[in-house]
């Protein structure tokens, strides 16, 4: 729906397109940076073009629930950026994320689901979808062959994050998507860890992606905001369906107005936030107090070679555990004083949460434990503040711990 065209050419790299795509400033009046659309509703010609509109025979702006100017410009850059038809953005990342299986799923269907999720995704799950009828099946996808015992004719979905939010877990996106397919399923990957420059995972076989914008998309810690990308045919089935009417989860063109200026820093930023985690990996996994360092990017990590596979870089997330369990991470947190205590990810500024007692304190110890998260587990989203700052707080953090 975009009134936007762009001359640049479409095999121009990864940060061109974040910059450009989609945008002609020379149709915009000149105006470099694309206009910010206020309005909430559109206007018609004529009654038969607002009826055009309304079948879908012609294109064009009906209200902003459906459709707005700077939204659709978002839309048309990241499913570029992604390598996909299609794009909707929504209100979060969990209004993604419910809005496309609010359509994708109904009573008596069955939903495969990796164990490790981030908090929200298993509360929808376990709390939204499962009373509605749909059965939500809960499998370790880091092996493959779990997802071939565990699939039968009722599944129409697999649910997947790489890396799992918090533990760092990945998936084999390819083989999982390979048999997702094979039995008339669909696979979706949560995305929000690596974004489209560190990876893609349309390209790897999967059939959708969905995002929280408010992490690296953004960048900046100020917005909230979502994003499913896919199919243009099923996608536009969400917008009308799951979006318009299920969730009404839509997206202000204020907020897409901030995720179009964010994605334009996107590879600098990632670029940086890798640097910087690898460098934190690699000290705290030669910390004497520091048991377990989960980073893709550390050649012992258990699934390294899968990384290096379906991944650009490692990203900028790494989760740890403390010799000592929950009261040692515990001392750890309190004694940060660069880092801040916060949850959300992504954002400049480097973050330090605490999942058992923050983001997944609404399970008990036993369904964390489950999940692959265990107590004592601590999730660093490392910012691009001065690398030696950051070993600095982590090094007197420790000395407490």
């Amino acid at each position: 729906m975009s009134t936007y065209r762009s001359e640049k050419p479409s095999s121009a790299g990864f940060a061109t397109r974040a910059i450009h795509h989609g945008y002609d400033a020379y149709v915009g009046h000149g105006s470099l940076v694309p206009p910010l659309y206020l309005s909430s509703t559109y206007t018609f010609p004529t009654v038969a073009d607002g009826a055009a509109r309304f079948s879908g025979e012609q294109a064009g702006f009906i209200y902003s629930r459906m459709g707005n100017p700077t939204t659709a410009l978002l839309e048309e850059r990241l499913a570029n950026l992604e390598g996909a038809e299609a794009a909707i953005v929504t209100a979060s990342g969990q209004g993604a994320t419910t809005s496309l299986l609010w359509t994708l799923l109904g009573p008596g269907d069955e939903i495969i689901a990796d164990k490790t999720l981030y908090g929200c995704t298993l509360g929808f799950l376990g709390h939204g979808l499962a009373r509605f009828g749909v059965k939500v099946t809960h499998i370790d996808l880091t092996h493959p062959a779990n997802l071939e015992h565990a699939i039968g004719p009722k599944t129409r979905a697999v649910f997947m994050e790489s890396p799992a939010n918090p533990n760092m877990h990945l998936v084999d996106i390819a083989a999982i998507a390979g048999i997702a397919r094979c039995h008339g399923a669909v696979s979706i990957v949560d995305n929000t860890y690596c974004t489209p420059y560190l990876q893609r995972p349309i390209e790897l076989g999967a059939d959708f992606v969905v995002h929280s914008a408010t992490k690296y998309l953004g960048g900046h810690g100020d917005l909230i905001a979502g994003a499913i990308v896919g199919p243009k045919e099923t996608l536009q089935r969400v917008r009308t369906y799951g979006l318009k009417d299920m969730t009404g989860a839509v997206l202000s063109s204020q907020d897409a107005f901030l995720v179009l200026r964010g994605i334009k820093t996107l590879a600098l930023r990632m670029d940086r936030h890798c640097e910087n985690a690898q460098g934190i990996a690699e000290f705290l996994a030669s910390h004497p107090k520091v048991a377990t360092v989960h980073y893709p990017g550390l050649p012992d990590f258990p699934q390294y070679e899968l990384a290096r596979r379906q991944m650009a870089r490692p990203g900028g997330m790494i989760a740890c555990e403390l010799k000592g369990g929950l009261a040692s991470g515990s001392r750890f947190m309190n004694a940060l004083r660069l880092f801040t205590r916060a949850v959300s990810l992504g954002d400049v500024e480097s973050l330090a949460q605490h999942p058992a007692s923050m983001s997944h304190s609404d399970l008990t110890p036993e369904e964390r434990a489950e999940h692959s998260i265990s107590d004592g587990l601590v999730r660093l989203s490392i910012g691009l503040e001065d690398l030696d700052d950051l070993l600095g707080d982590l090094s007197q953090a420790l000395d407490s711990a």
